[in-house]
């Protein structure tokens, strides 16, 4: 099922973990969370072949790390406007979502704006000397990390903001900031 950021959080199992995913051509570059939701760790790629068995290899990961939904990096142009690529990869996101019963696995997939993700991580990895060789092999693992770290702090940013919410409400008061009720007619 896909959907969107805030449904995805609502829907996802207490302890559930997220599968980031950088879908390239060669390849798909994947990344963990934690069960907590708050850190994402790349975890390999997987090299692309056919659909058949990119989707056995995905079922086997998720499998292997519990995984109650995905992150699928959607490349957006710079415009916000969409290319053959998040085209691809919303057809993508469409066999999953269509297969995964097939597979044995349902999770719940969202796509998540991954402009510039392998921008910033290249210039991470320049910064930090890499060789080209050593970049070419992590690129697409460290570009699902980065989109999955941005969708868990979006995620860890609204519930921040529903738990204040709360605490407003529990504290009495009505948005005023004066600490005491309105009357309201």
């Amino acid at each position: 099922m896909i959907l969107d950021i805030d449904a995805l959080a609502a829907a996802l199992p207490k302890g559930g973990r997220l599968l980031g995913l950088d879908l390239g051509t060669k390849t798909i570059g994947m990344a963990v969370s934690d069960p907590g939701l708050v850190v994402a760790s790349p975890i390999g790629t997987i090299k692309r072949t056919k659909l058949g068995p990119d989707l056995v290899e995905l079922a086997r990961v998720i499998k292997d790390y519990a995984i109650a939904g995905i992150v699928l990096g959607l490349p957006l142009n710079m415009d916000g406007s969409a290319g053959p690529r998040a085209d691809a990869t919303r057809s993508f996101a469409d066999v999953l979502a269509q297969r995964g019963g097939e597979m044995a696995w349902s999770p719940l997939i969202t796509l998540w704006d991954e402009r510039l993700s392998t921008v910033a991580v290249e210039r991470f990895m320049l910064a930090d000397d890499m060789t080209r060789k050593r970049r070419g092999e992590v690129v697409d693992k460290m570009a699902a990390a980065y989109i999955l770290q941005g969708a868990l702090d979006a995620l860890a940013h609204r519930r921040r903001l529903a738990a204040e919410a709360a605490d407003e409400l529990a504290d009495g008061e009505d948005g005023d900031g004066d600490g005491r009720d309105s009357e309201r007619f």
